[in-house]
């Protein structure tokens, strides 16, 4: 299988290898340890993936201001930045929760970036209470030192093609995993992978830029179906290790397992990363510059795939503010970084796009929305501390949807753009650009421009 596998990657990547000499890729893992207040950085192993990196090389630094963390890579001779990346990470959102500050955790993550010529410096900057990066961590990493591994790690199957635009190096290249399907459920896998591919590209901006993207699909065969499912006893060692129930919220599904993931990753080129998970149960998650997840056959995992896959995209910030989430809120409300969210109504980052005349703040059915949006919430606790069935859940969805797109739909600046009132796991001090959004409900309503714009920002990164 494996001698299988390495002759379909390198046929895909025989042009795009010879015509641009295009390096191998390199990955340095290694854990985040700490707490709420203090973290350590200690490398793990350095590996040389299968394939040659993917990106443009004339698009190797980035400009987008995005993410939490940001590395670069420094040559040592000439002193210049060869490469860099903005990111968020699991340690990152762990250490905005209530356990952070009782307890130290350690995490694996990895530094992903096209094998140097020669020595570099490598630098992990973090975003201070102001929202400024500075420097938390610096290692030096000689390409040439034998104790970079070579070996391809085990192959997790066969690569498919769910969309082929063009070469790697002039595309955003995602790649969709499967966790959790067995041999016999990977036709499955791929037929829920193609139908969440068509729901990305049916969503605006990513129809326009369909071009723009390669889609390919791996999936290591688990010996047992489904993933674990803590809160219901359900346990599985499932290839990429993906759970529910991440840091005590029941819907929030990741993995911890970050080698694994990556090593089934490295064969096939991608700049994108998501986990559909083989489970019915609503869940998913997304981290920016890391993966995002979704339960495939969830009824509503057309909608959770995208809205997900906003946050490891283009690093937007969740709009909604009045369902159960993990993290502690800031004492602060500084200027957020994501660019869907604002802490200044009269001046928001999407002023451009406010039409004259529109109040800012803008004024929604707030009050109304709360109300509906509350009792939900308490029903949905009462479903799952029942465990009762999921079509129930899916019910009390659609009873949700069916209000809140007549509320926001029907009000006085409905589709406007402006800065409305609640966002941010906020309901007071931060502000989203439009009454309603793919980050803010579960309606059948595109991304506002603010998410566009974001969404755009990024595609340009990467593709040509």
């Amino acid at each position: 299988m494996r001698l299988v596998m390495l002759r379909t990657l390198s046929a895909l990547f025989l042009a795009c290898a010879l015509a641009a000499q295009a390096p191998r890729t390199l990955r340095v893992d290694y854990y985040h340890t700490g707490t709420a207040s203090a973290e350590t950085f200690s490398p793990d192993r350095t590996v040389l993936e299968p394939l040659p990196w993917p990106g443009d090389p004339s698009k190797a630094l980035d400009t987008s201001n995005l993410g939490k963390y940001f590395f670069e890579v420094v040559d040592r001779a000439t002193n210049r930045v060869v490469f860099s990346r903005g990111f968020n990470s699991i340690y990152g959102e762990w250490e905005t929760t209530g356990e952070a500050r009782a307890m130290a955790r350690t995490f694996s993550e990895s530094l992903r970036f096209p094998r140097p010529a020669g020595p570099v410096q490598v630098n992990v900057k973090k975003r201070d209470a102001r929202n400024a990066f500075r420097e938390i961590w610096s290692f030096s990493l000689d390409p040439a030192d034998m104790t970079i591994d070579p070996a391809p790690p085990p192959s997790p199957g066969r690569l498919i093609a769910i969309q082929e635009s063009g070469d790697p190096a002039t595309k955003v290249d995602l790649l969709i995993l499967g966790d959790g399907y067995t041999p016999e459920e990977r036709p499955r896998f791929e037929q829920q992978a193609r139908k969440l591919t068509e729901a990305l590209f049916a969503t605006s901006p990513f129809r326009e830029h369909r071009k723009d993207f390669n889609v390919w699909a791996l999936c290591p065969a688990a010996e047992t179906s489904g993933v674990s499912r803590p809160s219901t006893g359900v346990h599985r060692r499932s290839p990429l290790g993906t759970a529910y129930d991440a840091f005590g919220s029941e819907r929030y599904v990741l993995t911890f397992e970050n080698r694994a993931m990556r090593d089934a990753a490295s064969f096939a080129p991608y700049e994108v990363l998501e986990i559909l998970v083989n489970g019915e149960t609503y869940g998913g998650a997304g981290i920016f510059g890391q993966f995002s997840t979704v339960a495939a056959g969830n009824l509503y995992a057309p909608y959770v795939f995208v809205h997900e896959f906003g946050h490891h995209f283009a690093g937007l910030a969740d709009e909604y503010y009045t369902s159960d989430v993990a993290y502690e809120s800031p004492k602060d409300r500084p200027e957020p970084w994501e660019l869907n969210a604002t802490a200044d109504p009269k001046a928001p980052k999407w002023k451009a796009l406010v039409k004259a005349g529109t109040p800012l703040p803008t004024p929604w059915r707030k009050e109304a929305f709360e109300k509906a949006s509350h009792e939900t919430q308490a029903r949905r606790r009462a479903l799952r501390a029942a465990n009762r069935p999921e079509t129930e859940m899916d019910a009390l969805f659609a009873q949700q949807k069916a209000f809140e797109t007549r509320l926001l739909g029907t009000d006085a600046h409905s589709g406007k753009v402006g800065a409305f009132e609640g966002c941010n796991y906020e309901g007071t001090g931060y502000y989203r650009a439009q009454e309603d959004c793919v980050m803010f409900t579960r309606d059948d309503v595109p991304f506002c421009a603010a998410c566009a714009g974001a969404i755009e920002r990024v595609i340009a990164l990467y593709a040509k």
